[in-house]
This record gives C-alpha cells, structure tokens and sequence, in this order.
C-alpha cells in the first residue's frame, strides 16, 4: 500500500465553477414550471370546451387545436412553451405503458376479434395514407397552375 501524500487545497480563485449559479438554475426550473402550467391550463380549457359544448372530439384534441391557434396568431409565442413542450415529447413514450399494461387484461377480446381489428387497423391507416396522398397532390397540382404575378 502506497501511503498517500498530502494534498494541497486549490484556492478558491483557480476553482472551475460547478455548472450555473444556482440561481440561473432556479430561473430554469421556474420557467419551465410556469411554461407547464400554460399547457396545463390550455389543455384544462379544451376539457372544459369539450364538455360544455357536448361536442365529439376529445378535451385534449380541442386544447391541441386551441395551443395551435394561439401560437398561429402570435398571442403564445413558443419559446414560452418550447422547453416543457420538448420534455413532455421527449418522454411521450411513458404516457403509453399505463394504456399498454391495460390492454393485457384484454387478451380474450384480442383473441375473439384480433383478424377483425387487424383489419380495421390496416384498412384504416391505408385510407389515411391514400387520401393524404390525393389531398397533397391536388394542393400540388392547384398551385402549380396559379398565373405568375
């Protein structure tokens, strides 16, 4: 065993700071906590319009719509969301093992009607992927045909 020498303190001076001051590190976490009540509450209203309204669209795909046209007309600008909003899709995938996990105890009905929704399922993404197709290529063909100004 080498014994070991006796070191000599660095001075506070010559020291490389640790990472930001603290802080810089608490304006991060409360900027992100308020970026994540904005979308918090933006999703609480597209509950609450869903439910008033009695219309068929889910809460959450209202508040999605209603984050779009806030950020179109420039009264949300995305940097005042963009770091939550990249977190949470970043961790997307976690949102997902409560639904799967659930689906475990559905194992008879997969069983029973698996041909059916596999069906379903490829019939439904190939008119999602041909109608998509068309749309674009109409939009396409329609601006190509516009007059120059």
């Amino acid at each position: 065993m080498i014994p070991s020498s006796p070191q000599t303190p660095v001075p506070q001076e010559q020291r490389p700071p640790a990472g930001p001051p603290k802080n810089t590190r608490l304006k991060q976490k409360l900027r992100f906590l308020g970026q994540l009540t904005v979308l918090t509450a933006i999703y609480l209203v597209g509950n609450q319009v869903a439910s008033l309204t009695s219309l068929p669209i889910p809460g959450n795909v209202i508040g999605v719509m209603l984050l779009y046209a806030l950020l179109n007309l420039g009264i949300l600008r995305l940097d005042q969301v963009q770091d939550a909003a990249d977190f949470l899709l970043r961790h997307l995938v976690f949102f997902f093992i409560p639904v799967a996990v659930d689906l475990m105890n559905w194992g008879g009905l997969f069983w029973k009607y698996g041909l059916m929704l596999a069906l379903a399922i490829v019939a439904s993404t190939a008119t999602t992927y041909l109608g998509t197709g068309w749309l674009a290529q109409r939009l396409r063909s329609r601006e190509e045909s516009c007059p120059n100004s």
